[in-house]
């Protein structure tokens, strides 16, 4: 299906919704999708964002100024997963105790606002990862409508560029409990030194990576063409620095680079049963 024809499902998908709540974080997928309904449906809907300490200061005030440019209303509202029972503890099942936990407060908030549907940005590429949010979204009746579309993540990225919404070459970005293996604790001075560190590079000029926590070690995912920047000295000698700083004893490179759910790479057995 062209993308064009894709596209103008979405809108009539949106448009036959009436009023949507919106789970909003700033990146590619939900604010294609938030424009989308903006567009469609006006004032019928709401973005909501929630904060959380795995949540980065800066991608919230993303999120600030991309619904303030898109134009749809916007509401605030604190999810922290770290007060959720059993989430700090990592398990492989992770994801579904925090959208669990999400999806409840935003069905709560269209429930105030008087909305029957509450969205959330899933697309066609999501379903060949190990995403047991996904789960969560199901058993709270919570609507994927890029997914339902057919939209891939190049979908999206190309038809907001089309669209001019200025997140069409983000890069991707996953909440910052995805630093962690599972089964390590998560704790909020570990996801502040996730966070600094990950600041840090991004001010450095590296974009798409991670800073992977493994108790003392951080493990830095580059895309491979940043690689060779990471070897200058001076760059280098400030990463190591500035990492030990922060509170990690070893600043380590993982030769092979960024990739989506690394951490899913150990536990491929698991995975499968917990599907």
């Amino acid at each position: 299906m062209r993308l064009e024809e894709k596209y103008e499902n979405l809108k009539k998908y949106i448009k036959e919704l009436g009023s949507a709540v919106i789970a909003f974080s700033g990146g590619v997928d939900s604010t294609f999708l938030a424009k989308v309904c903006k567009d469609v449906l006006n004032d019928s809907c709401l973005a909501v964002t929630a904060t959380s300490s795995t949540y980065p200061e800066r991608e919230f005030k993303e999120a600030l100024e991309l619904a303030k440019e898109i134009g749809i209303r916007h509401k605030i509202i604190k999810s922290e997963e770290l007060e959720i029972e059993g989430f700090s503890k990592n398990p492989i099942d992770r994801c579904y105790y925090c959208k669990s936990e999400l999806f409840s407060k935003l069905k709560k908030v269209a429930d105030d606002e008087g909305i029957e549907y509450v969205l959330d940005g899933t697309n066609a590429d999501d379903t060949g990862d190990f995403r047991p949010g996904r789960r969560a979204a199901k058993e709270l009746g919570v609507k994927s409508p890029l997914l339902e579309c057919g939209f891939t993540k190049d979908d999206i990225r190309e038809m907001s560029k089309r669209l001019g919404i200025p997140t069409w070459n983000k890069p991707a970005y996953a909440c910052l409990s995805s630093r962690f293996p599972y089964g390590q604790e998560i704790t909020s001075e570990k996801l502040s030194m996730v966070e600094k560190s990950e600041e840090y590079l991004l001010n450095l000029g590296f974009v798409g990576f991670r800073v992977r926590h493994h108790g003392d070690v951080a493990r830095i995912e580059l895309n491979p063409d940043q690689i060779n920047m990471m070897m200058d000295e001076n760059i280098r000698k400030k990463v190591v620095s500035k990492l030990k700083e922060i509170g990690f004893k070893y600043v380590s490179l993982d030769l092979e680079g960024y990739r989506t759910g690394s951490m899913n790479e150990a536990i491929s057995e698991l995975i499968n049963d917990v599907r």
